[in-house]
């Protein structure tokens, strides 16, 4: 062989390699975990139903990635279980809920790395101030069905039952939320807050609960927080 078909075959040789080196590195890049990107995966999932990111990150199915939001609406009603709402008026509060979340704000922040090998993860939410900006309407038509009640026994009628009073009430609240759903969302001052990712014992990134939790407080303004 010839000194210069040697150097023919060692160029190709070396060539075949950074190819191949650089395919690899490629690869590796686009296979890398996003920690922003899964964050806002997650949360996307949970509140506004939005899974087609989650279920390309975790390689999860449709059906499950849609399960997220479902399950975040079950807890909330669970909190209604014992209350005296209406049977019938469940599944509308549901639907008001669900709408209600598609509307939360919340911007995803850069990540840091941390030497443990998890991510902190800075989130700015606004505060929906639904509740506290409905309030005060609901007290005064709460109110005004119980000035016509009052009249309406006064005048001979027969008292209504706690559980017929009681159902109007969550009727009333209803109507005022979905108006003011309706109406247009307003938003108190924003708030910060860490979400920390890492690792589980199978291997697989996750958020931890607590961040969840804190966020999940944020992302609608009590009645008995001030704007």
């Amino acid at each position: 062989m010839t000194e210069k078909k040697k150097k023919i075959m060692i160029t190709a040789a070396v060539l075949i390699v950074l190819a191949a080196a650089a395919l690899i590195g490629a690869w590796m890049y686009m296979n890398r975990f996003d920690p922003v990107r899964y964050v806002q995966a997650v949360l996307d999932a949970s509140y506004k139903k939005q899974t087609e990111d989650y279920v390309e990150i975790t390689g999860v199915s449709e059906e499950e990635a849609g399960q997220i939001f479902e399950d975040n609406l079950d807890a909330t009603m669970e909190q209604f279980a014992s209350s005296p709402m209406p049977e019938d008026l469940k599944p509308k509060y549901r639907e008001l809920f669900a709408q209600l979340a598609g509307h939360v704000s919340y911007t995803v922040g850069e990540a840091v790395h941390e030497e443990d090998g998890s991510y902190s993860v800075p989130v700015k939410v606004k505060p929906l101030t639904l509740f506290t900006d409905t309030y005060e309407t609901f007290r005064q038509k709460a109110q005004e069905y119980a000035d016509q009640v009052t009249d309406s026994v006064m005048g001979g009628a027969e008292m209504p039952t706690d559980e017929e009073m009681q159902a109007q009430v969550y009727k009333i609240y209803y109507e005022v939320l979905s108006d003011g759903i309706n109406d247009g969302m307003m938003y108190g001052e924003a708030k910060n807050v860490t979400l920390h990712v890492r690792k589980n014992e199978s291997g697989d990134y996750e958020i931890d609960g607590d961040g969840m939790k804190e966020l999940d407080a944020l992302l609608i303004q009590d009645t008995g927080e001030e704007s």
